[in-house]
């Protein structure tokens, strides 16, 4: 019994070893997102150079919990239900890595748009879709720390907004690119950054269905409609 409790103990405190390591890339992954967005409106090179230069510390730290995750597997063989846990954390890690990878796309096409003449009015639609994404990934987190299924459904539900956020720029980037051609290649990179924050609204969905999964055991029932039109907008094959 107590080489049992024993080894519970371990794992439990393994696990938490594991989770601040997921906070940790998550707390970086906020503010790749902010300081990118920041970049993208206010034409800072050099905030966009920072931001590309620090994902590799998001890298190293999905690494870290790649290796942490398979010396607790081998060393504790966790039972069933712990064994969901664990590996919830790979998956969530793998989303946030992700997230990091798209703030740093934000980041290097910041360095081409700084080049090219604004198109009014998108810097502030951008930075509100990226705050709203910034709010979502903060809550998954903390749904994910305090098992919290509502809160995780709450943020599954609230991607759609980030869908329509990026359906109406969408097509207010064909409005401008149809009004001036001048305007095309400027657009182009900036519908592939509201694409990119987009997609990160995505990962934050998949981080809340694996919160469900740990807690329940199942995944969420019903997937949630995705908002996002443009792929059936026959506008799209003039982007």
């Amino acid at each position: 019994m107590m080489d049992q409790e024993h080894i519970a103990s371990a794992f439990d405190r393994d696990l938490e070893g594991v989770q601040a390591l997921i906070m940790q890339m998550g707390g970086l992954v906020e503010t790749a997102i902010s300081d990118a967005a920041r970049a993208l409106e206010m034409r800072d090179t050099e905030l966009a150079e920072q931001v590309r230069r620090n994902d590799k510390l998001i890298d190293a730290l999905e690494e870290q919990v790649a290796s942490e995750v398979a010396r607790v597997i081998a060393v504790r063989a966790p039972t069933a239900g712990d064994l969901r846990t664990v590996l919830s954390v790979l998956k969530i890690s793998g989303n946030l890595e992700r997230m990091g990878d798209y703030a740093k796309n934000l980041g290097k096409r910041t360095s081409v748009l700084s080049e090219m003449p604004a198109i009014t009015g998108t810097g502030g639609a951008l930075r509100r879709m990226t705050q709203l994404v910034n709010v979502m990934l903060k809550d998954a987190l903390d749904a994910y720390i305090q098992r919290d299924v509502e809160l995780a459904e709450d943020v599954r539900q609230r991607d759609s907004e980030v869908d329509q956020m990026y359906n109406a720029l969408f097509r207010e980037f064909l409005t401008h690119m149809m009004e001036d051609p001048r305007n095309i290649t400027a657009c182009m990179h900036l519908h592939f950054i509201a694409k990119n924050v987009e997609r990160m609204g995505d990962h934050v969905t998949s981080i809340c269905e694996q919160v469900v999964y740990l807690v329940t055991g199942d995944m969420p029932d019903e997937g949630r409609e995705k908002q996002d039109r443009t792929s059936t907008d026959s506008a799209l094959g003039k982007v």
